[in-house]
């Protein structure tokens, strides 16, 4: 069974991490979302309202599961038997950062990372982006986010 894991803070789930989530399970048997903890950000969602929220999202993808992540992503990898790594590209940037850490990843355990390149539409939207004009009431968030997270945005930052 090809298991693969996408990793994340997913503070909020993005419209680009819906993408990506979507063409991973048509690549491989299971995707697992990991929510992890980024220590350099400050989360606007517990680990288990993420968890709630991409579950609702993903609801409809029947082999994509939803699980919080602890330790190393190649720990979280053993404890849930997945051997591939899927991440999104928006751009060069993002293309140094994964390769980086594609190979720390690699050095550590037998995996292999999966790189997607991003739907143009989704090329410019990070969690990051959707928080700031959220919180400058944005007003047609969808373009950005599912709508469940719309509504999750809206009450938590009004």
């Amino acid at each position: 069974m090809r298991i693969a894991l996408f990793p994340g803070s997913f503070d909020p789930l993005t419209n680009g991490h819906l993408d990506i989530i979507r063409r991973a399970s048509h690549l491989f048997d299971e995707v697992i979302v990991g929510v992890g903890h980024n220590t350099s950000k400050q989360a606007l969602f517990t680990p288990e309202e993420k968890i709630h929220l991409i579950s609702q999202v993903v609801a409809d993808l029947p082999n994509v599961k939803v699980a919080v992540m602890h330790g190393l992503t190649v720990q979280f990898m053993a404890e849930v038997g997945a051997k591939f790594i899927v991440r999104g590209l928006r751009n060069s940037k993002d293309f140094e950062y994964e390769r980086d850490i594609a190979g720390v990843n690699s050095a550590l355990a037998d995996v292999e990372t999966i790189l997607l390149l991003s739907q143009p539409e989704n090329q410019n939207i990070s969690s990051s982006m959707v928080k700031e004009i959220g919180s400058m009431g944005a007003e047609n968030m969808a373009k950005f986010v599912p709508k469940v997270v719309v509504d999750a945005l809206k009450e938590r930052l009004n």
